[in-house]
């Protein structure tokens, strides 16, 4: 069973709909919107500050969500992909974002609607990135615009996670 507990009294609000993998880690002031999916080994500490997160987000295996005490929040939009192993942290996701597997976001970040960003990317303090790019590297730098197929696809893959969980 997953570890959900409160934090000075703050528990977790998790939507109808949701999914939560037995070993993922939920505490504090996280909410979560109505058909997310928290995957295996997943940890969203709401303890020092708030985690919101919209409308069917998948958080995939090993991501670890948390933010920065008084000063920099988690908000997540709706329709976001978190890849495997991804670190988000004290920043803003709007909608139809993919966070690519082990890519880092730090603090007071704002990665705007339909981007991308690539596996192992470091997304560093106070950057935008810009609607509609592929962002990449170390740290991460606008690379292109994304294709008709990527925006198809930041479409569609959150909807195969509500598939994927209905499986459990």
């Amino acid at each position: 069973m997953a570890l959900i507990l409160p934090v000075k009294g703050i528990y977790p609000e998790i939507a109808d709909g949701c999914f939560i993998a037995d070993n993922a880690t939920i505490v504090g002031e996280v909410i979560l919107g109505e058909g997310c999916s928290v995957w295996f080994n997943a940890v969203l500490r709401g303890d020092v500050n708030s985690i919101k997160i919209g409308r069917y987000t998948n958080i995939q295996d090993g991501v670890v969500i948390h933010c920065t005490y008084e000063t920099a929040p988690t908000v997540i939009g709706d329709y976001v992909s978190i890849g495997h192993n991804a670190l988000v942290h004290g920043c803003t996701l709007t909608n139809n974002v993919l966070i690519g597997m082990g890519a880092i976001v730090m603090d007071h970040a704002v990665v705007e609607e339909y981007v991308i960003i690539a596996a192992g990317a470091v997304v560093l303090e106070q950057t935008v990135c810009e609607r509609g790019y592929l962002y990449a590297g170390v740290p991460a730098k606008k690379i292109k615009p994304i294709t008709a197929a990527q925006r198809k696809m930041l479409d569609e893959l959150p909807h195969r996670y509500v598939m994927y969980s209905s499986w459990f």
